[in-house]
């Protein structure tokens, strides 16, 4: 059965989901976080099959998240090294690690805990607002049409009235 398409749906979040594919996809980006580089260090540490993540990996570097460079000639041998994109993945990563530490931690606490190094301590991450630096939440913030959403699509009147502002 063939997995359904949201490359071009416009929408940032479904075409993450696209790329992510799966539940694999974001260990994968996490473990090269955390250092592992080469083929054998993501199976032993993740315990998932060869092919699926020889898979992974190839989706990681076709869309420019890892890049593969040779550390081994004969024979050829790849660490795999997040990208400038592949980086910026930490937010989603910390974001998502936030709300499970929230929500999912048991009794104990949460299993990792974030260090920020520039000024020593252990952190959460947070949602804020770029222009302001306040806190993002759902009550006070809404989606509105971007630049790039399909004309097409803006005159439809459910998407006219999804990204209308809502009256309090």
């Amino acid at each position: 059965m063939k997995r359904t398409s949201f490359a071009q749906w416009p929408c940032s979040i479904a075409r993450t989901m696209d790329l992510l594919g799966d539940s694999w996809t974001p260990l994968v980006l996490r473990d090269a976080f955390y250092g592992v580089r080469r083929f054998d260090e993501f199976q032993q540490a993740l315990g998932i099959a060869r092919n699926t993540l020889a898979d992974r990996l190839r989706r990681l570097v076709d869309e420019g998240l890892l890049e593969k460079r040779a550390y081994q000639a004969e024979p050829v041998r790849y660490d795999y090294v997040l990208t400038e994109k592949g980086r910026d993945f930490w937010s989603v990563l910390a974001a998502m690690t936030a709300w499970g530490d929230r929500w999912l931690a048991t009794e104990a606490g949460p299993p990792i805990v974030l260090h920020h190094d520039a000024c020593g301590h252990d952190t959460t991450a947070a949602v804020v607002c770029a222009e302001c630096g306040e806190p993002l939440s759902a009550d006070d913030t809404r989606m509105r049409r971007g630049p790039g959403f399909p004309e097409r699509l803006a005159r439809r009147p459910d998407v006219q009235a999804r990204f209308e502002p809502q009256e309090q």
